[in-house]
């Protein structure tokens, strides 16, 4: 839009001039115009600018707030209010209000009516008499009439100077209201006074604030305003939002009282009268319809003032169908310099009417508008101008299509902005049932600046048709011809044709207007993706980049488009050679040796056009350039295309190792027919896999006269050579193979290629190591005296043909998923593994031994290694031993539990190698799977490996598996309070020893335990371990009985029973909390064919069990009478007594009292009372015994007995112990037959307790 007036296209926001916060000096309001200066209206203060830290930071947020510069939005938005903000310091100026007479004008016989200097009625205007308007009416608006003055002043704390500079402020206040008054203007003052005081505090000066308020007459919610200074940035901040936003409202008033007066004026339907009728020529008054066009002009730009775009919007259309009506446009001749000065007033207002269509979001409106005015200014220029074809027309639709590019960037529409991949913005809701046509949407800019690039390139086109008489400056050419021109060309908003194309001299440069309209429209279509038309407008800016010379820039734009176009792959061979072209020349022009040479490598291929007198050499490459030191040039397939085309088949789906494969690589070349053969110093075949990297080099043939044939067929003999690690990395472009000496197959052969030949090679690999092979990349060197050329290709990149050549005429095909691949069987392996004495089930917490014998059936000597692996779920660390050999370790942090490479001596043909395993004892049951992997090769061929691989599982189980039953028992001791006997007098050197004190209970730990072996194991020892205590208690464990010296055989499935003694004691008697603690189940056996020394241990963990506890037990013990003679009759042995004890223990401090009631019964009489009461002090236990008399024999008896707790009457449970069992009803005691009562008494309470 830089075509345009300066200011006529500018966005209009309300204008504010602040003064009073700015020291420093800034530029007048008129300091470009002299003459409105020197009759302009100055408005001042008396009082100095603030400057004050506080006033700096309002400062900074109201310029944050101007709008001037922001993109162009709808009035909504995060600010209600939008400002044209200029800061000043305490004077400014208006324009007058009244033009002045003319200097040689006589004196008038009556007075005359002045008029605005922007008025087309003045005589020193512009537009007089007969103009339609001047933007610098706009400008007046824009940058030098203010709608508010916001004025800012500070206000004392000072009782002394209080009424002094209140006195002052009010005055200024005045004088400044009473100059903009008689002004004439209808500008806004607003005042903020600025106090040092905090929002709490301001409240103390409201006094004098309202004397300020009733001197000056200000409103004090819109025109008067007290900030308090003393606070936060961010409430300075909400309190300039707040001031800024109430005076809106003012400076909206203000355009629609303006508004208003312009409304006013075009009602009365009269043209005015200028101050000075026109007297020159065939001058005249500007018409009544012009004076229409006019004020909707006014009236338009005021609304656009007031943000309200839609009925700016309609003001504007009735504007310019007034201007292009039959009494404006229409009755100015097209001679006539009005004339272009209406299609510029025509131009402005459509602009202006399609932003109002943009900010209101009616972007398919807004398209339409921009091609109504478009054709109706066709129309025009056609019916009454110079027509459409010529360079002025084309010139004037480049800038129209720029301005719409200019548009669109200034709104920024949310949907065409890069995040968002759309091309275009959807039409609006009332439009979308209509069939829209693909350019009456908005694209984004790109697309409009592709149009304007377009339009320029006809300018050109046409420029260059101008005659040369047409071309010759004024002051050469003849009257007649200046006439011709006149009417011939069309010069709006473009230069005459002496200056667009002139003779002599430069002119217009179009190159560079195309150019810099191509490079913003390839931005544009690169924010949104769009690649391909991104690189046509590359290509063109660099047709436009080659007529002006730019070498350096063509050749930086060009170069990554050349190296990863994507026109190449998808076949676009005219695209592709232009940009090649275009790109070598610029090359050429820069000495860029590489992209020369990659250029013409790709070029040579028949694909493209043949280019006349073209020498197609690509040792000629560089003829013309300075060749101080030859390059090195690398390339690959990836980023060009090569004339030479390779490919790779195995003759056979799959080979065996130790044997040869037969192969071919057949070479095509696509050059032209008459370009120059290439020789290869040398070429290189890599493969993935187990194959060796095949290089040949190039050898001169015995025949040098070697014809042309389009097929030729030779074979190349293979030897296995090893090359220096530093020659096959330097051989490799950006290699990381570390220096190491490689094995590589090398041949030499004739490495010519002539064009249109295809030369196969064909090769005997020898296979190594199974697996698949295939083959990937082939790469290409060639030399000459001014470089050194490398190409690579990736043989995958194309699709294979399968032909197998045969003979000079005949071929075959191959039909397979991927002929450039062969799976490599491996060679049958002879070694053999054996696992010797391999048991079916392995047991916890006892060491693995497995023996291996590695057998060797080969015809001759093997050397081997071995990889061993163990899989599962917490395998081992283990120990390998090879006979003859060193022990290895797996240690238990590594990760795999392998160990590679195990070096095993040469073993001799039918001998055999010996292998210890011994893996380290497991704790839990778990299944672990023993890999062996033994790689060995023969002596007589050492370069072929041979694998064989064995697996065996290992199943590991726990040997044992028990429960536990823990049972109360009476601990024979009961402390005491009243001990005396542990009390002793200490010497001063003397230590105290600590033992256990407290509470002690005894416990009778019974262990049943069972074999899951699958065999007899020998127990050798049982054993209960305490592994800690929980509640400071000491406990005990130990045997009630010892197994046998010789130990115990344990079968399958076979329980055995075990009974541990466990007693517990508290550190202190004060501690009577529970105590716990954790025991485990110690096994100690061996395998019955394991010698006497392997003793293995599996230890069980107990579940946790309280040893102590705190609230009050009974205790129940039986016991049977002394054992009778056995001369004894039977009325003596039916009547044989049973004891029944009971215990209550008292672990607590507090006296407790027990009632026991015994129920009698029919199966037993007893002796002791029914009822009774026991006292137990606190830390003591009492015992009760009956004497019951079975009735019964051979049953359990059951004594009704209760014990209630008086205080609580809570009944407690009897607990059993020995000669004693329980179930839910209560006790059970045994009494024996009367076969069994002659066993003994102790017997019978031992059977019982089991």
């Amino acid at each position: 839009m830089e075509a345009y007036p300066p200011g006529s296209l500018d966005h209009n926001v309300p204008f504010l001039v602040v003064s009073g916060l700015s020291a420093s000096p800034s530029k007048p309001l008129l300091a470009d115009d002299p003459e409105l200066r020197e009759r302009a209206i100055l408005v001042r203060s008396e009082i100095a600018p603030i400057d004050t830290r506080e006033s700096r930071i309002l400062l900074r947020f109201i310029e944050e707030a101007d709008a001037a510069a922001l993109p162009w939005v709808s009035r909504d938005g995060p600010r209600r209010y939008k400002f044209n903000i200029k800061t000043i310091g305490r004077e400014f100026l208006l324009p007058p209000r009244r033009a002045r007479l003319p200097d040689d004008l006589d004196a008038p016989a009556s007075a005359l009516v002045l008029h605005s200097p922007f008025s087309p009625l003045s005589p020193g205007s512009t537009v007089y008499p007969d103009g339609l308007i001047d933007t610098r009416w706009l400008h007046k608006h824009q940058n030098l009439l203010p709608s508010v003055c916001l004025c800012f002043y500070s206000l004392t704390s000072d009782p002394t100077l209080a009424t002094l500079h209140d006195n002052q402020l009010k005055t200024d206040i005045n004088a400044i209201k009473n100059a903009l008054g008689q002004s004439g203007y209808k500008t806004r003052l607003a005042v903020v006074i600025l106090s040092d005081q905090s929002t709490n505090t301001v409240s103390q000066f409201q006094e004098r604030l309202e004397n300020i308020r009733r001197s000056t007459g200000l409103d004090p919610k819109a025109s008067l305003f007290v900030l308090p200074t003393r606070r936060t940035e961010a409430e300075l901040e909400t309190a300039v939002d707040n001031v800024l936003a109430a005076i809106f409202d003012q400076s909206l008033e203000y355009y629609r009282d303006l508004g208003r007066h312009v409304r006013k004026k075009r009602g009365r339907g009269v043209a005015p009268q200028p101050t000075i009728p026109p007297t020159s020529g065939t001058s005249h008054t500007l018409g009544l319809q012009g004076w229409y066009v006019r004020y909707d002009f006014k009236a338009a730009v005021l609304a656009e003032f007031r943000q309200e775009f839609d009925v700016s919007l309609r003001s504007y259309e009735q504007a310019y169908d007034t201007l292009l009506g039959t009494d404006v446009l229409e009755t100015i001749p097209a001679w006539n310099p009005r004339f272009n000065d209406a299609r510029l007033l025509a131009d402005i207002i459509a602009i202006r009417a399609i932003r109002c269509l943009l900010l209101s979001g009616q972007s398919t409106t807004a398209v339409r508008r921009w091609q109504i005015h478009n054709d109706r200014i066709c129309d025009i220029v056609d019916r009454k101008g110079r027509g459409t074809q010529n360079y002025g027309w084309k010139a004037w639709q480049a800038t129209w299509c720029t301005v719409m590019a200019n548009l669109i960037e200034k709104v920024k529409f949310p949907e065409l902005e890069p995040p968002s991949l759309s091309f275009f913005r959807l039409p609006e809701k009332n439009l979308s049932a209509e069939r829209l046509q693909p350019w009456e949407l908005l694209h984004h800019s790109g697309y409009w600046y592709r149009a304007a690039a377009r339009h320029l390139l006809d300018r050109r086109k046409l420029a260059r048709s101008i005659p040369e008489e047409d071309r010759k400056p004024p002051d050469q050419q003849a009257q007649t011809g200046i006439s011709r021109k006149i009417y011939t060309y069309d010069t709006y908003m473009c230069p005459e044709p002496h200056e667009e194309y002139p003779l002599e001299g430069s002119g217009i440069n179009h190159a560079q207007l195309v150019f810099d309209h191509l490079s913003l429209a390839r931005a544009g279509f690169n924010k949104h993706r769009q690649k391909r038309a991104s690189v046509e407008l590359a290509l063109e800016s660099c047709r436009e980049l080659e007529n002006m010379g730019k070498w350096q820039q063509l050749l930086e734009l060009l170069t990554p488009l050349w190296r990863d176009m994507s026109f190449r792959s998808e076949g676009w061979w005219d695209i592709t050679e232009a940009v090649s072209w275009a790109l070598r020349n610029a090359a050429f022009e820069t000495s860029q040796k590489e992209l020369i040479v990659a250029i013409d490598w790709e070029l040579m291929h028949q694909g493209f056009s043949r280019r006349p007198g073209w020498h197609y050499d690509i040792l000629r490459s560089l003829d013309g350039i300075n060749v101080a030191q030859p390059p090195v040039i690398n390339l690959d397939d990836a980023h060009l295309a090569s004339f030479v085309c390779a490919d790779f088949i195995f003759r056979h789906e799959e080979g065996k190792s130790g044997q040869t494969t037969p192969s071919q690589l057949s070479l095509v070349s696509k050059a032209f027919f008459d370009a120059a053969p290439i020789t290869l110093n040398s070429l290189q075949i890599e493969f993935e896999g187990g194959l060796r990297e095949i290089r040949l080099k190039h050898e001169k043939p015995y025949n040098r006269d070697r014809k042309n044939n389009p097929l030729e067929l030779v074979h190349v003999a293979l030897k296995e050579v090893e090359i220096d690690g530093v020659e096959a990395a330097a051989n490799v472009p950006d290699s990381s193979i570390k220096e190491e000496a490689v094995i590589a197959l090398e041949g030499t052969q004739d490495l010519t290629l002539f064009p249109g030949q295809t030369r196969v090679l064909e090769f005997n690999i020898p296979l190594r190591e199974p697996g698949v092979a295939k083959a990937t990349s082939l790469r290409l060197s060639l030399n000459s005296e001014t470089f050194s050329l490398m190409y690579s290709m990736k043989l995958d990149r194309t699709k294979s043909t399968g032909q197998w050549y045969s003979s000079l005429s005949s071929k075959r095909k191959f039909i397979r998923t991927d002929p450039r691949s062969i799976r490599i069987l491996p060679r049958p392996p002879k070694m053999q593994i054996k696992a010797l004495g391999l048991l079916e089930q392995y047991y916890t917490n006892e060491v693995i031994r497995v023996e291996l014998d590695v057998i060797n059936q080969e015809d001759s000597d093997a050397i081997a290694k071995m990889d061993i692996t163990l899989h599962g779920s917490g395998a081992p660390s283990y120990q390998v031993r090879v006979v003859g050999g060193n022990e290895q370790s797996c240690s238990p942090e590594s990760d795999d539990r392998s160990l590679r490479g195990i070096h095993m001596n040469t073993i001799s043909a039918s001998e055999s190698g010996k292998i210890f395993i011994s893996l380290d004892p497991m704790d839990g049951p778990t299944v672990v799977d023993l890999s062996i992997r033994v790689s060995y090769s023969l002596s007589v061929d050492p370069s072929t490996p041979i694998i064989q691989e064995a697996s065996y599982r290992l199943n590991i189980v726990s040997p044992f598996e028990a429960s536990y039953d823990l049972l109360p028992r009476i601990h024979p001791e009961w402390p005491s309070f009243f001990d005396t006997e542990n009390i002793r007098n200490l010497s001063d050197n003397e230590k105290v020893v600590a033992r256990p004190r407290g509470l002690a209970q005894k416990w009778a730990l019974v262990t049943r335990y069972a074999s899951f072996a699958h065999e007899e194991v020998l127990v050798s020892d049982l054993e209960i371990q305490v592994l800690a205590t929980q509640g400071n208690v000491t406990c005990f464990a130990s045997k009630t009985e010892d197994l046998p010296a010789q130990g115990q055989v344990l079968s399958p499935k076979t329980i055995e029973e075990r009974q541990f003694e466990l007693v517990s004691q508290k550190s202190s008697l004060d501690d009577r909390s529970p105590a716990t603690a954790d025991l485990a189940f110690i096994i100690r056996w061996r395998r019955i064919n394991a010698p006497d020394t392997v003793l293995n241990t599996t230890t069980l963990p107990l579940p946790r069990f309280y040893v102590t506890v705190s609230e009050p037990r009974v205790l129940a013990t039986a016991s049977y009478s002394t054992s009778l003679p056995p001369s004894a009759s039977p009325s003596a042995l039916s009547s044989q007594l049973l004891f029944l004890d009971i215990t209550i223990e008292n672990p607590s401090s507090h006296f407790l009292t027990f009632g026991l009631t015994m129920e009698p019964s029919d199966e037993f009489a007893f002796s002791g009372a029914k009822t009774t009461t026991i006292n137990v002090l606190p830390i003591a236990r009492r015992s009760i015994t009956y004497r019951l008399l079975p009735l019964v024999r051979g049953t359990w008896i059951r004594p009704t007995l209760v014990v209630r707790d008086k205080y609580f009457q809570k009944v407690l449970k009897i607990i059993p112990t020995e000669g004693i069992k329980s179930d839910k009803d209560g006790i059970l005691l045994w009494v024996p037959p009367d076969d069994e009562a002659e066993e003994g008494s102790d017997e019978v309470a031992a059977a019982v307790d089991t």
